[in-house]
């Protein structure tokens, strides 16, 4: 059954009232005694008596009661509750799985429509070399620096070094070459 864009969604109503009340029948007769004591119905002894437990005891039932009514009654803090670090790493890493699903299955679904299409899927961008790592590609500024390096080395005259070891000017040399320096 649909709804009209404008009609709101009735939500069961809350259970008020005693009946709402959930806890172990041991639990609620303790309630229940400790409140007709509160109210003056029943004196502490006799209240104690009727648990089948000593005045101290009630005493201290009666406290944590009361602690307990009290924290309830506590203001609760605004917005959404802060979780523990632990359980929101679990909880992005959760998360990251489901994003890491999705994103294959998208992928598939892609390589299927371009295969369905006839058209051939680009190439990869990570081409991995013998070791099995992503093979670098040259740097188009060292590319530029090696042509000016030996742009530059085919213009210039030959340097002292370079006419007494006969080297040509294109070459750049350190020192004399092996089969010359016998």
């Amino acid at each position: 059954m649909r709804r009209a864009a404008g009609e709101k969604v009735k939500q069961s109503p809350k259970k008020l009232g005693p009946k709402a009340l959930v806890g172990s029948p041991e639990a609620k007769r303790q309630a229940a005694v400790i409140l007709e004591v509160l109210s003056g119905v029943r004196g502490p002894v006799e209240g104690g008596q009727a648990l089948g437990v000593s005045l101290t005891r009630y005493y201290t039932l009666e406290t944590r009661a009361l602690q307990g009514l009290l924290g309830a009654l506590e203001p609760l803090p605004r917005g959404r509750r802060r979780r523990h670090p632990e359980d929101e790493l679990r909880h992005l890493q959760r998360d990251k799985g489901r994003l890491e699903r999705e994103l294959d299955r998208a992928r598939s679904l892609l390589r299927v429509a371009q295969r369905t299409m006839g058209i051939s899927a680009p190439a990869s961008r990570e081409t991995k070399g013998p070791a099995g790592r992503k093979r670098r590609r040259p740097v188009v500024r060292a590319m530029r620096a090696i042509a000016a390096l030996t742009e530059i080395e085919t213009t210039t005259p030959p340097t002292e070094l370079q006419v007494e070891t006969g080297a040509s000017p294109g070459v750049l040399t350190h020192g004399l070459d092996d089969d010359r320096a016998s």
